[in-house]
């Protein structure tokens, strides 16, 4: 016979991922709240949003160093890579970088309370404004001084 209640739903660890930085993003920005690096007109993010900041002195280190560049922000202090959504998957950025699940950042305002973002200083040719995260990843543990994740030794 076959029917009745079905079992309980698993979810992936993805999904759990997912779901939880959807429930910490925030609906409306405001100058408590974080705010989302825009992705510019004319483009699209089909496979979703983050980004990576590194303190403005290593944003003209890390340019040269990549093979393909999507769009980049950048203010007095910090420089931000879009990538796409969840390239933090198993990979541990390297300090100083920080990466930001949904291109949120920590928001402030000016006088008028307009929020305060960085500007665009790169926007690639195309559709897309991804940075390849792989390459961004690589050439941060090169600056840093970090072995990649995958390349330390396993301790028990």
């Amino acid at each position: 016979m076959t029917g009745g209640a079905p079992g309980p739903r698993v979810l992936s660890l993805d999904s759990l991922v997912r779901i939880r930085r959807e429930r910490q993003a925030p609906d409306a920005p405001d100058a408590r709240t974080p705010r989302r690096l825009p992705v510019p007109d004319g483009m699209t993010a089909p496979m979703g949003c983050d980004a990576v900041a590194v303190p403005a002195r290593f944003g003209p280190l890390v340019m040269p160093r990549l093979p393909r560049v999507g769009c980049v922000y950048a203010d007095d202090a910090y420089w931000w890579w879009l990538v796409p959504s969840d390239s933090d998957y198993a990979m541990e950025w390297p300090a100083p970088a920080h990466y930001a699940a949904g291109a949120v950042l920590p928001g402030t305002s000016d006088a008028s309370g307009a929020p305060d973002l960085p500007g665009l200083i790169h926007r690639p040719d195309g559709t897309l404004p991804y940075t390849p995260p792989i390459p961004l990843y690589l050439a941060l543990c090169r600056l840093t001084g970090t072995p990649p994740a995958w390349s330390r030794p396993v301790t028990a």
